[in-house]
């Protein structure tokens, strides 16, 4: 049996992240998190002893430069990263929205991306093999209306992917996006509940309006993310880099 897969995993203390975690952990791996909720971080370490966890504020470079070596240092190298940090960001139209929610919401959708991946690259090289897997959305391939911080830095996610693969592609490493559709829990009702708010409607109208235009009419489990990032870390997927992957049943047209 080969050694297990070493895998950092950002913002996993809860929601998509703790699913990623615990399906890499339970598919034996040894998983390094953080996240900013020492709480929710403490309740998945309980379900997963394969996973370390660390509160970390990932707006904060330095904090993720230490986060980085000290999982890089304990794992002795790292064959996969998952970038899955993101907020929501401000739901407003853009002559309502401060600078400071914009550079809050790019300063951890996109800035943390760029942070990790500074550090764990060069051992990925030196190593000559690794997967990077960020996360994206559909917000990042068809824009987001009233949303524009968070769908400015998904797109940017996405330019950062397919450069970002250009350059260790001949190290062997490869760099893929994942772009998850409306998928399922806590977080999408606050999204929807916002959204409902600003435009004076029932929450119940606006998560109707998410589905209408798929052609799997249905909000996307937060299982499906994990299964398509361990198959991107997978030996499986060693021939495919640079790629945006949605995982939302087709969106033909994006919501409004």
């Amino acid at each position: 049996m080969g050694e297990a897969l070493r895998v950092m995993v950002t913002a996993g203390g809860g929601g998509i992240g703790a699913v990623i975690a615990s399906t890499f952990a339970r598919g034996g791996a040894r998983v390094h998190t953080c996240d900013l909720s020492a709480d929710t971080l403490s309740a998945l370490t309980q379900r997963e002893p394969a996973v370390v966890g660390t509160v970390v504020d990932l707006s904060d470079a330095d904090a993720i430069d230490r986060w980085c070596q000290d999982a890089i240092d304990d794992l002795g190298g790292v064959d996969v990263l998952v970038n899955n940090a993101g907020i929501a960001g401000p739901t407003a139209d853009v002559e309502d929205i401060s600078l400071e929610q914009w550079r809050q919401c790019l300063a951890i959708d996109l800035d943390s991306h760029f942070l990790t991946c500074r550090a764990v690259v060069p051992v990925m090289k030196r190593q000559g093999s690794g997967s990077i897997v960020n996360m994206s959305s559909t917000a990042g391939q068809l824009g987001y209306g009233r949303r524009s911080p968070y769908s400015a830095a998904k797109w940017a996610v996405i330019g950062l992917t397919k450069s970002l693969a250009i350059e260790v592609g001949r190290y062997g490493v490869r760099v893929n996006a994942i772009c998850p559709g409306s998928v399922r829990g806590d977080r999408m009702d606050r999204v929807i509940a916002a959204e409902a708010a600003t435009r004076g409607v029932e929450p119940e109208v606006v998560e109707a309006e998410y589905t209408v235009a798929q052609s799997i009419a249905r909000f996307v489990d937060p299982q499906e993310i994990a299964d398509m990032a361990v198959f991107l870390g997978s030996p499986q997927s060693q021939m495919v880099s640079g790629q945006a992957i949605a995982v939302d049943g087709h969106t033909e047209t994006f919501h409004i």
